[in-house]
């Protein structure tokens, strides 16, 4: 078989992911409002006072001394973008430590760039943060979220390591160890080929181990998803993708599909990060990955990241997001489609936004729908074991099942993380040598 690397992945190219509909802008959640007291009883270990690293406005002046002269080999200060992204040019530096080589990615919260760490002598990812104070304090949250998990996490194995921190020139810079692509970009790289099954059972099971870490630290992650589940190599090897291409010759790229060489992986974005409390009720997750409960107003706890991770499950079997929607009432149809009626207690106990959505005791649909391409959406879905029977070719009954106690409506019957890992798709011998 063929051994290759991937350096990195392009982000100008348009997204062909069949069939699905463009992610919008609203359907990330907005990063929370930082709560100093949501973090009573923890240890803040380095991180300083918020009054002491929030800027006093989002445009903070900087002194003419810092415009003119460059010290310790530092760029000339430019002027944030309008959205408060930090300026950049390849080659230049990042304080005296760090050297930029390119550009790994952009979000809501910033940039990520590859750097050269001149002290330790490695490469790193350097999430530099918008100059806007939502994002400065969310970024303070991240980071005190991250060296608890350090603390605990001895071995490293489970979430990103947080290398380093400091606030430069009004953004908040969070030092990383570097890895490989997402699962996403991994995804969308192989043209959104499916995962083998042995490898979708090691990644979750990674997956689960480190959720059930964070629970077990009282933490919930909130945005469980393939952009956030970083492979750890780049390596890949290619191998004949029978399934969808034996009518084509070898010569043709296009028979082949990549596997990483290694199944490990790190979660990593703990910006929404928080501690379990009774009042949770806004809105979190992204849309695909968002629990019935979110989406219904009825209060959210750690069963939200078990919801999240059946989806991730299904995505990484088929290569396609499980729920492609944009729309709340859309969204709950699909789950309806592929899992079954809602519990008519939960739709009882939706909020004053939700209740909109529950006509008579039971959802709204097909009649509250916003438009036939969205009732044909909702109807091309097939049932949850069909769907996974179309593409897993063995361990397909005990994986059905383990989904089914993942993707339980009511949060109460939901399998806990530590639950789902006791599971024989995960515990039984189900690989064929």
């Amino acid at each position: 078989m063929e051994t290759e690397r991937v350096t990195e992945f392009p982000f100008t190219h348009l997204d062909r992911r069949p069939r699905k509909r463009a992610r919008l802008g609203w359907d990330v959640p907005q990063a929370p409002k930082a709560q100093v007291g949501m973090f009573c009883g923890q240890e803040l270990g380095n991180v300083a006072s918020f009054a002491s690293l929030m800027a006093p406005s989002d445009h903070t002046t900087i002194s003419l001394f810092e415009k003119e002269v460059a010290r310790n080999g530092s760029p000339p200060w430019r002027e944030d973008d309008k959205d408060g992204h930090y300026m950049f040019s390849l080659g230049e530096n990042l304080t005296s430590r760090y050297k930029i080589q390119s550009k790994m990615g952009e979000g809501t919260f910033g940039q990520v760039l590859e750097c050269w760490d001149r002290e330790k002598k490695e490469m790193v990812a350097i999430k530099i943060v918008r100059g806007v104070k939502k994002y400065r304090e969310a970024a303070m949250i991240e980071i005190e979220v991250l060296q608890q998990l350090g603390k605990h996490d001895k071995g490293g194995n489970r979430c990103v390591q947080l290398r380093n921190w400091f606030d430069y020139r009004n953004h908040i810079c969070i030092v990383f160890e570097k890895l490989g692509p997402s699962l996403y970009d991994f995804l969308k790289k192989n043209n959104y080929r499916s995962f083998p099954i042995d490898l979708v059972r090691e990644i979750g099971r990674q997956l689960l181990e480190c959720v059930a870490f964070m629970h077990d630290l009282r933490l919930i992650h909130t945005d469980l998803k393939p952009e956030n589940i970083l492979l750890v190599s780049h390596d890949y090897i290619k191998v004949p993708d029978y399934n969808k291409n034996s009518s084509r010759s070898p010569k043709d790229s296009s028979y082949f599909k990549r596997i990483p060489k290694s199944s490990a992986i790190k979660v990593i974005d703990f910006g929404s990060t928080t501690y379990e409390r009774q009042d949770q009720n806004y809105i979190v997750s992204t849309r695909h990955y968002r629990a019935p409960e979110v989406i219904l107003g009825m209060g959210w706890t750690y069963p939200c990241d078990v919801w999240s991770i059946g989806c991730i499950l299904v995505e990484l079997c088929t290569g396609e997001a499980l729920f492609q929607t944009h729309e709340n009432l859309e969204h709950l149809a699909m789950m309806e489609r592929v899992l079954g009626p809602l519990p008519q207690h939960m739709l009882k106990r939706a909020d004053q936004h939700a209740e909109k959505y529950v006509r008579r005791g039971r959802l709204d649909w097909p009649e509250g729908a916003a438009s036939r391409e969205s009732i044909r959406a909702v109807q091309k879905l097939p049932r949850l074991q069909n769907l996974v029977m179309q593409h897993v070719d063995h361990s397909a009954g005990d994986l059905i099942h383990l989904l089914q106690g993942l993707l339980r409506y009511d949060p109460s019957d939901r399998l806990s993380a530590r639950e789902a890992l006791r599971h024989s798709f995960f515990t039984k011998d189900n690989l064929r040598r």
